[in-house]
This record gives structure tokens, C-alpha cells and sequence, in this order.
């Protein structure tokens, strides 16, 4: 994953070329992964979430598990990042956000899973320890 939507594009900007530090305030460690059916980038890129799994037990994982970046821009996550149990399908699940919000909010980053997936009642979703990989390239 490594695209970043268009409100961190000029939040970053604003803040690094603008002197502008108003314009962004970082969120710690509160960063959720949560995940888009049907994924399409250039939806995603504008921060509409239409497509965003809902329901049937689904929430955004709050992931503060990430490792030190060792050159590249590059990080992933060190702990699995596991979804409650659906109680209901959740149907094809083909992209993932990072978001500052467990239910709103503003979408960070965002990509399209290398596998779909066809999320069942009672599948349990689940990345594994360095299975999500952020480039900022």
C-alpha cells in the first residue's frame, strides 16, 4: 500500500513546503486499518467510503504495532492485525485504508490487497504480522 489520499497529500504539503503546522496534527498512535469491498482508487483517493465493509460485525482495528522504517520510507506491521469474526458476509473485500478514526474520520493511506478475498458469516479476517507493507515513495 502506498497511496496516499488526497487530504494527507495537502495536509503534507501545507506542512512541510507552506510552514503551515496548523494544517495537519498528526494522529499518533491513533491509526486504523479498515477495509473496502470492490476497492476503486480514485474513489478511495478522495476520501469517499462508499465501499467500505460494513456491518455484519466489521470495525476498523486500531494498529499501533508498526517497525522502525530502515531506510525507503518503508514500514509494515510487527503484530497481526486480526478483524472480529464476521456474523454475516462481508462479500469480496479487495482494497484496505488507514484511517485517524475508528468510524469517520479522514482516510490516510490506502491500496488494493495483492488477493481478494470473499469474507463469509463466520470468517475471521486477519493480517499477519508483516503482511501490510506502507511505502511513502
Amino acid at each position: 500500500m502506498s497511496a496516499m489520499s488526497n487530504y494527507l497529500e495537502d495536509a503534507l504539503v501545507n506542512f512541510v513546503l507552506r510552514n503551515n503546522p496548523d494544517t495537519f496534527v498528526s494522529p499518533g498512535t491513533v491509526i486504523y486499518v479498515g477495509l473496502i469491498k470492490y476497492y476503486d482508487a480514485s474513489v478511495v483517493e478522495a476520501g469517499t467510503l462508499t465501499q467500505e465493509v460494513s456491518g455484519n460485525g466489521y470495525a476498523r482495528q486500531n494498529v499501533t504495532d508498526w517497525d522502525d522504517p530502515s531506510g525507503g520510507g518503508a514500514t509494515q506491521n510487527t503484530g497481526a492485525i486480526t478483524f472480529p469474526t464476521a456474523t454475516g458476509d462481508w462479500n469480496g473485500v479487495s482494497g484496505v485504508i488507514i484511517s485517524d478514526h475508528a468510524t469517520a474520520g479522514n482516510v490516510l493511506l490506502h491500496g488494493s490487497l495483492t488477493t481478494f478475498r470473499d469474507v463469509k458469516n463466520g470468517d475471521v479476517f486477519k493480517f499477519n504480522a508483516g503482511d501490510l507493507d506502507v511505502t511513502f515513495a
